[in-house]
């Protein structure tokens, strides 16, 4: 009676969560393609729809960093893209997969280093910013690239094995997200510049007069992006086993997405780094939703749109909140 009580004493608690919504939306979807297609529900598919959202996933993660900030960053998919680049060119002269995978992670740093420089120097808003460099890193990468894919490490090198290597049946890719997301959601919750950001998000001038160093926290949170955007490029080299100049485009707005239907609100204070990765989890879903039920690609963009307005919707309903903030 006792854990009963207990359970029922919590789950208002669990309702309110930020990503609830997403998580019941991500249930109720795979449930329904599902009963349509049994082969949905077995573990291989499930997980291959897990490791195909892991690259969204961390981009979202870091989305939601620079969304609790009130800021956003539209270049990371460019960054994912040129980053593999970078790591795939070095294996070709000759560098070590593995150096050239942390020099992926190095290459993502140092474009969001010059991202969040644009932002802090020239004053401009940062969706003016990395949409500027969301283009420069594009073509930049065209140009190297000369519009060819870029082959990585061959098949048989240990490098190329280990991206297909699984752990309890689930990908590499699936369990760096995971990794992503403890590290980042610790860091959120339970560092001086986790409270930093939430603190600039929820009251820049509250956060100035308490001496808070807002341009070092956000220069440095457009570096994290930028992190991420360079693990998401090596994910990708590894995974694929070539670098495409085309890598991550439009991934940009699939990591807003789905930060946004996780949870992390648009006028910042508050982000929701489980509820971005589920947001890439819920979006993946749809993707491959379309397949199993035979619907033209071309509705994709809209289905999308209908799951992100039925996600956050229901995350509303659920958490039903009583402080009520207007946004920017």
């Amino acid at each position: 009676m006792m854990a009963r009580s207990a359970i029922v004493r919590s789950l208002p608690d669990a309702l309110r969560q930020d990503f609830t919504g997403v998580l019941v939306a991500t249930v109720v979807l795979v449930l329904v393609v599902g009963v349509r297609d049994t082969t949905f529900l077995q573990f291989g598919q499930l997980s291959q729809v897990l490791n195909q959202a892991a690259v969204v996933g961390v981009l979202a993660c870091a989305m939601a960093y620079l969304l609790a900030m009130r800021e956003l960053d539209l270049s990371v998919g460019s960054v994912l893209g040129l980053s593999a680049l970078c790591g795939a060119l070095l294996i070709r002269v000759g560098l070590h997969p593995w150096a050239a995978a942390v020099l992926c992670v190095a290459a993502g740093a140092l474009l969001g280093l010059v991202n969040g420089v644009l932002v802090d120097l020239l004053r401009l808003p940062s969706i003016v910013a990395t949409l500027a460099t969301l283009s420069t890193y594009r073509g930049l990468t065209h140009r190297l690239s000369e519009g060819r894919q870029v082959l990585g490490a061959p098949l048989s090198d240990p490098f190329s094995k280990f991206f297909g290597w699984k752990l309890a049946g689930l990908g590499v890719n699936f369990w760096a997200l995971a990794i992503v997301v403890t590290v980042l959601v610790l860091t959120l919750r339970n560092t001086p510049f986790g409270y930093r950001i939430r603190s600039i998000g929820s009251n820049p001038e509250a956060a100035r007069f308490s001496g808070i160093p807002i341009r070092r926290v956000r220069l440095q949170v457009f570096v994290l992006a930028g992190v991420m955007g360079g693990v998401a490029g090596a994910l990708t080299l590894g995974y694929f086993g070539v670098a495409d100049p085309n890598a991550g485009s439009g991934y940009e707005l699939q990591a807003i997405a789905a930060a946004v239907i996780g949870g992390t609100p648009l006028y910042g204070g508050r982000a929701s780094v489980t509820g971005a990765a589920l947001g890439a989890v819920l979006l993946e879903v749809v993707r491959t939703a379309l397949a199993y039920f035979r619907i033209d690609i071309n509705w994709n963009d809209f289905t999308t749109g209908a799951v992100i307005l039925l996600a956050v919707g229901l995350a509303s309903l659920l958490r039903r909140r009583t402080d009520v903030r207007p946004p920017l």
